[in-house]
């Protein structure tokens, strides 16, 4: 089991990379989280390709501040809570959805909302 840890985590840090590279050319496709999966499992198997993320001229401050300290900018979680808000819209008007569902959705949607927003919004000094 041991041998398959390091091409298991080597591979999901490659796709993570390239999913974070779709979220590049995509709108309202993430890009950061597959970045931040990413550094984790390159972490775990190739430091050497972690620190190359954590390095990166663009994308490189956001991982940094988030394992840093946590931070989710400003605008990252107006666009997370709003576009959750329209997705649970759709859910409950737009789509024939038993209560169960609708009501587990809306719960599950607070809880990331309320992480979300307890997160810093910017990195302290």
């Amino acid at each position: 089991m041991k041998a398959l840890k390091r091409p298991v985590l080597l591979g999901t840090g490659w796709l993570c990379v390239a999913l974070g590279i779709v979220g590049i050319i995509l709108p309202l496709f993430p890009t950061t989280p597959f970045l931040l999966v990413a550094v984790w499992a390159f972490s775990r198997s190739s430091p050497e390709m972690a620190e190359k993320i954590r390095s990166h001229r663009h994308a490189g401050k956001y991982v940094r501040d988030w394992e840093d300290q946590g931070v989710i900018p400003t605008g990252a979680k107006v666009i997370t809570v709003v576009m959750m808000t329209a997705m649970f819209g759709y859910l409950h008007f737009g789509a024939d959805a038993p209560a169960w569902m609708e009501i587990g959705t809306a719960l599950i949607m607070a809880g990331v909302a309320a992480f979300v927003l307890s997160r810093p919004g910017r990195r302290s000094t």
